[in-house]
């Protein structure tokens, strides 16, 4: 009887009442519904390219059936086996270098949210995420230039050699790593700021009275408590572990060959290999392996967690 109790609750966004008093909640998600179903469910059949020899004469479902063709090409060479090393290796410390971060800079605007400054420090924050790659490129190598750049003249006037950064491939995963916090540390922080700051002021006077200080109070109450924010923010970029900035490691790196042992990643490799070859079948085949891995690996992590969480309780998937 239970099943049958649950049921019309699951559907009850469906009821003819419930859609009316939320009529102004479906219209203001509407436009991101319209998107998600253009961009992302139409185009589905799309995916069928990746099978084929893709001629624009024939069209997507007149094109030869090759199989696996593409997908044997797309990893035949050394260079993808080694820009899909980079790929997951720079995701990783991107995504473990901004959720640290990002918590300890919400903790700080968490103290000092009855402050009159703490817009302005929002707003700040979140300007980084609307500059174009394109400036922060500039902006970057305004600093890492080997001639006239200022770091090189900072180094210069310590007595101190100046370093070749865009000779130097070694330096660029730390690079691009104080870049991806500078951009997108600012809208995260934000966002498990908005967690913290729903918690229980209560637990935290409990705290106080057992003697914890700020740290100890952040590390027993505000982490724990915001730790199901933190697992969601996880698996949304694990899912994306395959996925690169374009935008970042184009135009950040200046596309320099020198730099490709530790910048070159799935993104830049299928670009050059799409203006190289013009083959639009092994592009898609390379995006459908991106989003399958991405996928799988979603289902994974929440397998994971689920088991963490509820390991007192049978297992399950959804």
């Amino acid at each position: 009887m239970a099943p049958t109790s649950v049921q019309p609750q699951r559907f009850a966004f469906l009821k003819r009442d419930h859609f009316r008093r939320n009529l102004t909640w479906f219209l203001m998600s509407l436009p991101a519904l319209i998107w998600i179903l253009v961009f992302k469910y139409l185009t589905l059949f799309g995916v069928w390219v990746a099978f084929t020899d893709y001629k624009v004469r024939r069209g997507v479902f007149g094109s030869e059936f090759v199989g696996l063709d593409n997908f044997r090409f797309l990893f035949a060479t050394e260079t993808a086996v080694r820009a899909t090393i980079n790929t997951v290796f720079l995701n990783l410390l991107f995504i473990s270098g901004s959720t640290v971060a990002a918590l300890l800079l919400a903790w700080l605007l968490y103290e000092i949210y009855s402050s009159k400054l703490t817009k302005y420090y929002q707003t700040l924050l979140l300007l980084p995420r609307f500059i174009s790659w394109v400036v922060v490129g500039y902006f970057v190598y305004a600093l890492l230039a080997t001639d006239n750049g200022l770091i090189n003249i900072l180094l210069r006037n310590l007595g101190l050699a100046p370093v070749s950064w865009y000779n130097s491939p070694q330096y660029w995963p730390g690079i691009l790593l104080l870049i991806s916090l500078w951009s997108g540390m600012g809208i995260s922080s934000l966002i498990y700021l908005s967690g913290m700051l729903a918690i229980d002021t209560q637990l935290f006077e409990s705290a106080r009275i057992d003697g914890a200080n700020k740290w100890q109070q952040f590390i027993h109450v505000n982490f724990p408590m915001i730790l199901p924010l933190v697992v969601i923010n996880l698996l949304l970029s694990m899912a994306y572990i395959l996925n690169a900035d374009f935008g970042l490691f184009f135009q950040v790196t200046r596309n320099q060959p020198l730099l490709y042992p530790t910048t070159d990643v799935l993104d830049t490799y299928i670009y050059r290999s799409l203006i190289v070859t013009q083959n639009v079948s092994m592009a898609a085949a390379a995006q459908f392996y991106q989003s399958i891995v991405g996928f799988v690996l979603v289902i994974v992590f929440n397998w994971i967690v689920r088991r963490i969480e509820r390991a007192d309780e049978p297992l399950s998937l959804f």
